[in-house]
């Protein structure tokens, strides 16, 4: 095995809920869920906003559930090529939910002046949105870091990928 394939084999079957860092898709799964559901109720005034933000929270939701699926089912049949594809997965994810939040977060400041009760309502659903796609896209940037630090542990990486993350060798 050299240098450039992964040092741990990669889980499938159920194993992929029960190891570190893959268990992360659980998390990763619910908060998008949680985005999709309060993307999809709030309002946004600006209708390609809103394309692009249901867009992000549908498309980010679907290829973790896929690759979550592809997973336990086992096609990654160990091949450490995978791990490339999880990382490039988390990445864009992560990418995505966070310029959704940013455009959600403006979207939401140019729409709400004076509030009111109902508007007062609204404008939470609207922030609740904003925050849990900032988790969200904290959660896919960590799990990224973390799944990378794991499957490629014995190489020496940039110290912008594991500052200040466990398991990832003192560069």
């Amino acid at each position: 095995m050299s240098s450039a394939t992964s040092t741990t084999s990669l889980p499938s079957g159920l194993a992929v809920l029960t190891t570190f860092p893959d268990v992360l898709f659980i998390p990763e799964i619910i908060f998008g869920g949680l985005v999709w559901i309060l993307v999809a109720s709030s309002k946004v005034q600006l209708p390609m906003l809103q394309g692009w933000v249901m867009f992000v929270s549908v498309f980010c939701f679907v290829m973790s559930i896929t690759l979550l699926c592809l997973y336990i089912c086992g096609a990654h049949g160990g091949s450490s090529s995978w791990v490339t594809l999880a990382v490039i997965c988390q990445e864009t994810a992560s990418l995505f939910y966070l310029s959704m939040a940013v455009l959600e977060a403006y979207s939401t400041y140019i729409s709400f002046g004076p509030a009111n009760a109902v508007m007062m309502t609204v404008y939470q659903e609207n922030v609740a949105a904003v925050v849990s796609a900032c988790c969200c896209g904290q959660l896919m940037w960590v799990a990224d870091k973390l799944i990378y630090c794991a499957n490629k542990g014995d190489e020496r990486l940039p110290v912008w990928m594991c500052t200040g993350l466990p398991y990832c060798p003192q560069v």
